[in-house]
């Protein structure tokens, strides 16, 4: 996946950009803000506060804000590229002739991106109205993933009963088993599996295996309760 950052600017015919150096500074600030961000937003999740992204980006939080108005704002940029992905992948599903795989490809791609990523994870499922373009993204996802459901209803292979807001309901499941980097993909895998056997209807074929279960260590069938 591409870079979510800029280049630093090359030099320019401005002796005073150029003996300053302040554009390039500029742009290696908002490098490192981005790149803080980013790492703190995965492993953290979105609520990190701002000042402490200043703090590992090494810059002051008057820079940072002059760079990011909003949260909003600095989400948006550190996953544009994960958007940008997401919604390709729904524009695929629309490009698909087979209407159920195209549903079962979508909801297994966009769930593994999520077991990745606990930043991403948590935008995906966030609403940002003060930033346009976060929002607008999003809805040409969910338009495209509504039009993938309807696709997969008429030819008969998902339940009639399946509402497109059930998608929210899939990624908040898928949540709930990716906290554990180790174990994430496999219990992700293994849920959107099942999930994706109570969606289907009319099957026409044996159902597809399951993925194998994650393995919890000797003597350990089921996740630790804690306390």
């Amino acid at each position: 996946m591409p870079s979510l950052v800029s280049h630093i600017a090359p030099a320019t015919g401005d002796p005073a950009v150029q003996s300053s150096g302040l554009r390039s500074d500029a742009e290696s600030n908002r490098r490192r803000v981005l790149e803080a961000a980013r790492a703190l937003f995965v492993s953290r999740g979105l609520d990190v506060p701002m000042a402490t992204i200043a703090r590992h980006a090494r810059v002051g939080v008057a820079t940072l804000y002059r760079r990011f108005p909003t949260r909003e704002a600095l989400v948006t940029a550190v996953f544009s590229d994960e958007f940008a992905a997401c919604a390709t992948v729904v524009d695929d599903a629309l490009a698909d002739e087979d209407a159920w795989r195209a549903f079962r490809r979508t909801i297994e791609t966009v769930c593994a991106s999520q077991a990745h990523d606990r930043g991403f994870n948590d935008a995906l499922l966030s609403s940002h109205p003060d930033t346009a373009g976060f929002e607008r993204e999003r809805l040409r996802i969910e338009d495209g993933f509504a039009e993938v459901v309807r696709r997969a209803k008429a030819e008969g292979r998902l339940r009639q009963d399946f509402d497109v807001s059930d998608l929210t309901l899939v990624f908040m499941a898928n949540r709930g088993v990716v906290g554990d980097a180790a174990t994430a993909p496999a219990a992700s895998r293994r849920l959107v599996a099942h999930l994706l056997r109570s969606f289907e209807a009319g099957r026409a074929e044996p159902a597809r295996p399951l993925p194998p279960p994650m393995a919890l260590g000797p003597g350990r069938p089921y996740p630790a309760r804690e306390g």
